[in-house]
């Protein structure tokens, strides 16, 4: 029997994947006009790391829980650009409406793992009907 040999990615791999997933999440809540002290409360992070998030100076650590629910978050606006064509003004608004099948506002229910998880759920769900 061989041993197997586990690889494990280059340090500068990993960066690059956080810079890439770092960059994303903020650019998609600037899209979206979701506050960084909201982007700070999904993320589970202070006000001051989601304000060097947004300035490119801190990065999230691919070992994190922000690094899965910044995962989630930009999977929410891509289910939202493919639903919507691309539209912002459709998605920001989209986001911010209350929304009747969820019961409530999904810029608000996102503040939370529980309801980020519930709105991914759901646009994936809409995503498979078109």
């Amino acid at each position: 029997m061989h041993a197997r040999v586990l690889e494990f990615p280059s340090a500068p791999g990993a960066a690059r994947e956080a810079a890439v997933l770092s960059k994303a999440v903020v650019r998609a809540a600037e899209q979206l006009e979701l506050p960084q002290n909201r982007l700070a409360k999904l993320l589970g992070l202070s006000t001051a790391t989601a304000s060097r998030l947004a300035a490119g100076t801190w990065m999230l650590p691919r070992e994190g829980k922000a690094w899965e629910l910044a995962a989630a978050f930009v999977r929410i606006y891509r289910g939202l650009s493919a639903i919507t064509g691309g539209d912002a003004v459709a998605m920001r608004a989209w986001l911010h409406s209350r929304n009747a099948a969820l019961g409530a506002q999904p810029a608000e229910m996102i503040l939370g793992a529980e309801g980020l998880i519930h709105v991914l759920h759901y646009l994936d769900a809409a995503r498979g009907r078109n």
